[in-house]
């Protein structure tokens, strides 16, 4: 008698290994470390200054619910893109879909692109990846305002970093990192005249932001309005 093989699904054992595929961005270590070390001394010196378990319960739960909220905003998901990324555009961040459609691009091009936008809250992982595959031409940071960032003039005025990415079929691909209301920080990893790859962190932007993708018309969209992304997941467009 053939013996019969039954599955078994084991859900602590599928936590476990997306537990090993986080871990935290190098742009929130010290600021993690050096918050809960200050939490630990300010709970010592409460409860042997007042003796209030009342009290030191109150902090902990007040700031042990921050600490943990910049944890989640600070996770950094280790990710790999599956399958062939030839002419894909994939996405660059977590967040959802706010923008799709042409638009007059007169910084660097000149003329109408598909410009896709990805708004990320204060909950969504805020590392940012390459989009595509190919050659850094150069990379520009503007100083600027801080409007909520899924406003349309936002991509302009708020302070951004620019970075121009040549594909290798000579595709010119524009990524705009934006400040948010509440972000007071652009980080950019990229540099310009290196080779770059999708899988690789293009910069961290902290709190709220959007990262919009400028495209030729000839790509075709994959993604629709409200739409959630994955950054280094999600196939937003592919290129002609």
């Amino acid at each position: 008698m053939q013996a019969s093989i039954t599955t078994i699904n084991d859900p602590m054992g599928e936590k476990i290994k997306k537990l090993k595929k986080i871990r935290i961005h190098r742009e929130g270590t010290n600021e993690l470390t050096l918050s809960a070390l200050a939490i630990a001394a300010i709970a010592w010196l409460i409860w042997y200054g007042f003796h209030s378990h009342i009290f030191l319960w109150a902090f902990l739960i007040v700031f042990g619910t921050a600490w943990l909220i910049a944890l989640n905003f600070y996770r950094c998901p280790i990710r790999y893109f599956n399958g062939d990324s030839e002419k894909l555009v994939v996405a660059p961040a977590d967040g959802k879909i706010v923008v799709v459609e042409e638009a007059e691009e007169n910084t660097y091009f000149h003329d109408k692109r598909l410009m896709i936008s990805i708004f990320m809250s204060p909950l969504n992982v805020h590392a940012n990846w390459f989009p595509v595959d190919g050659k850094v031409k150069f990379v520009k940071h503007f100083n600027g305002n801080y409007h909520k960032a899924w406003l349309p003039k936002a991509s302009e005025e708020n302070e951004h970093a620019d970075i121009m990415i040549t594909t290798p079929d000579g595709q010119d691909i524009l990524v705009r990192q934006i400040a948010g209301a509440l972000a007071r920080r652009i980080v950019t990893y990229a540099k310009a005249e290196e080779e770059c790859y999708i899988d690789e962190h293009l910069g961290f932007i902290k709190l709220g932001s959007r990262v919009d993708v400028f495209l030729p018309l000839t790509a075709k969209p994959c993604i629709t309005m409200d739409q959630p992304t994955t950054g280094d997941q999600t196939v937003i467009a592919k290129l002609a």
